[in-house]
């Protein structure tokens, strides 16, 4: 009776321990946290802002979601509005954030991935081809959406958008679930580093001529986060 109890026990610890080490963000153990962004100690998140000083801005921004974003200056034709916890400090460890994308004819927001979060986005106008790789061995999950339809991609797994209309654009909002999901676009990170990764590495990896990574290196990677 005593082992039982005791491999119950352990069970539940061990339940309890997955559950927290999987989680994106630690859990609130209050109503709310508001970041204080002028404190001066650092944390895993924000530290607190003082209950009593909190107020009904901290949990609005008057973010204009509803306006288009500009494409033209991206050379990938995406804009990724992101409203996380820099935007509104009430976010803080309550796991969520949200972006508005808007794609021009025929851009896309290249593969990149989210390190904290997993999204899931709805078409508001247009069309999108979208998909996710899972890791080795590299199955790809994709789908064409059209408006009001919705993709889910997995926390950590590279993921892209596309718009394959020439002549209209598309717009989707997404929810993520951490306060600061980041993101890590997948080119940008490999070619555009700082300081560079060694070319070296680079053309064995992708197993071409050291000419076709330097060349590489040298173009302008933009970032489509604004």
């Amino acid at each position: 009776m005593a082992s039982s109890s005791s491999c119950f026990l352990l069970a539940a610890l061990l339940a309890l321990v997955a559950s927290q080490a999987i989680a994106s963000d630690p859990s609130p153990l209050q109503d709310f946290c508001v970041a204080d962004m002028h404190s001066p100690v650092r944390v895993n998140g924000f530290v607190c802002k003082d209950p009593m000083a909190v107020n009904a801005d901290d949990f609005f921004k008057a973010a204009d979601l509803d306006k288009p974003r500009d494409t033209k200056m991206s050379k990938v034709g995406s804009n990724v509005t992101l409203i996380n916890v820099m935007q509104i400090p009430g976010l803080n460890t309550l796991g969520i954030s949200l972006a508005r994308i808007d794609y021009a004819p025929l851009g896309e927001n290249p593969p990149h991935t989210h390190p904290r979060a997993t999204e899931i986005l709805m078409v508001v106008e247009g069309t999108l081809y979208v998909g996710f790789v899972t890791s080795n061995p590299n199955k790809l999950f994709s789908k064409v959406l059209n408006k009001g339809d919705v993709f889910v991609f997995p926390e950590g797994l590279i993921h892209f958008q596309f718009n394959p209309v020439h002549d209209k654009p598309a717009v989707a909002i997404a929810a993520l679930s951490s306060q600061n999901p980041g993101a890590i676009t997948i080119a940008n990170a490999v070619f555009g580093s700082k300081p560079p990764i060694s070319d070296d590495v680079l053309a064995k990896a992708f197993q071409v001529e050291k000419g076709t990574i330097d060349w590489l290196q040298a173009q302008f990677w933009e970032n489509n986060h604004y």
